[in-house]
């Protein structure tokens, strides 16, 4: 909206309004769509000292700008940048704040692409990487080095849910001058307030919640009015411009993504607490669990739960009927990402990527996306999966 203060409005009431403003669009609700490369400039001073609003497609557009400006206002930061993907968000801003010769300290729970880019691209420049428990808290500074830059969190881990210290975290880091990096994908701004709790720079990948129908690409970095400058500077630097046709959509997915969390939130609650049942089921990793690693943190510094968790299975099971498990069910289906209005299930092992921690389970793990079907129909779909899994049904071919 024209640059108004709607903070005070209720959460559902800023989406509507956020990134759009109807007496710049003529009155239509929706924002245009812009997209194009070269900008008109109506004098030679204005094309010589880049003096126009807009200058050329790859510094901005219109629909990027609202975009940024609805982020930046959501998030409660000085600036926004924008990538065409969540790892392109993730690369952007390590550029930004990590020099060659730099230590950083990455969570042992993050991302894997996070980790391969750390541990392939950035070590080619001289940054060394070192993962650190999770858990650890403000005993992070005993790792902290005179050539520490960064401290990289993503909580929960997107595979394993463990919670982090956030605000332990962030005072150490500002006590020791170390900026500090978090991937908030799982609870998006609504349900977590990264720069409230310390953040410097906080990533998302609106492929996943602000998206919310698998069908574009997009990541945001969101950041303080020290950090946001050189982020801005990369990103003019290397062009890194998202789609105009995705950033209108993630401009739309913002309107209903308060409705679309909740809905998520409550049916996966629902069926993490079902699953604790079931006797193939060691233990279900949901964040709102009593159980779940780091659950205090939960209950302490977060507004609500997402729709992502992870299930780690009786030990016993043969590699055999875990996959028919994952082949077999037919709501829930094979695929990477979440966040959508589709449910999906992919199998996950820690003990391949930790270096930090040691993974303590046996059985078999998995983790659900739940999506928006119906509660009964996906603890139905999960119970074909079991019977698939124990033997007592043969998968579908």
């Amino acid at each position: 909206m024209g640059g108004e203060d709607i903070s005070s409005l209720g959460i559902t009431t800023q989406l509507t309004l956020l990134g759009r403003d109807t007496d710049e669009q003529y009155g239509f609700v929706n924002p245009p769509l812009y997209k194009g490369s070269t900008v008109i400039q109506k004098t030679v001073h204005e094309l010589e000292n880049n003096g126009g609003r807009y200058i050329y497609g790859t510094i901005g557009t219109p629909t990027i700008e609202n975009l940024e400006k609805a982020w930046t206002q959501l998030t409660g930061a000085s600036g926004t940048v924008l990538s065409p993907s969540g790892l392109g968000s993730i690369a952007l801003v390590l550029m930004s704040l990590v020099r060659a010769g730099d230590h950083i300290l990455i969570s042992d729970s993050v991302y894997q692409p996070t980790r391969e880019l750390c541990d392939g691209l950035l070590a080619k420049f001289n940054v060394v990487t070192e993962y650190y428990d999770p858990s650890i808290g403000s005993n992070i500074e005993k790792l902290i080095k005179s050539s520490t830059s960064v401290i990289f969190l993503e909580s929960p881990g997107s595979q394993t849910m463990e919670l982090q210290d956030i605000p332990a975290i962030t005072k150490v880091a500002r006590k020791r001058g170390v900026k500090t990096v978090l991937d908030n994908t799982w609870a998006t701004p609504l349900f977590f307030k990264a720069h409230a709790h310390g953040i410097d720079v906080s990533i998302e990948s609106g492929t996943k919640y602000l998206g919310g129908h698998s069908d574009l690409l997009i990541g945001l970095a969101s950041a303080t009015a020290e950090c946001f400058p050189l982020l801005r500077a990369t990103y003019d630097a290397i062009s890194m411009v998202p789609s105009a046709e995705d950033c209108l959509g993630a401009l739309k997915g913002l309107r209903t993504l308060h409705l679309r969390l909740k809905e998520a939130e409550k049916k996966a609650l629902a069926l993490a607490k079902w699953l604790q049942e079931r006797p193939e089921v060691l233990k279900v990793l949901h964040p709102a669990l009593k159980d779940c690693p780091g659950h205090d943190h939960w209950v302490k510094n977060y507004e609500g739960s997402s729709g992502v968790f992870s299930v780690v299975l009786q030990d016993g099971y043969t590699k055999e009927s875990f996959v028919h498990m994952l082949e077999g069910t037919k709501i829930f289906r094979l695929g990477f990402s979440w966040g959508g209005y589709e449910s999906l299930i992919t199998p996950v092992n820690p003990v391949e990527y930790r270096s930090a921690t040691t993974w303590g389970h046996k059985g078999f793990t998995m983790r659900l996306q739940v999506g928006l079907e119906d509660l009964s129909d996906l603890k139905r779909d999960l119970t074909l999966g079991f019977e698939y899994l124990t033997g007592h049904s043969k998968p579908r071919l």
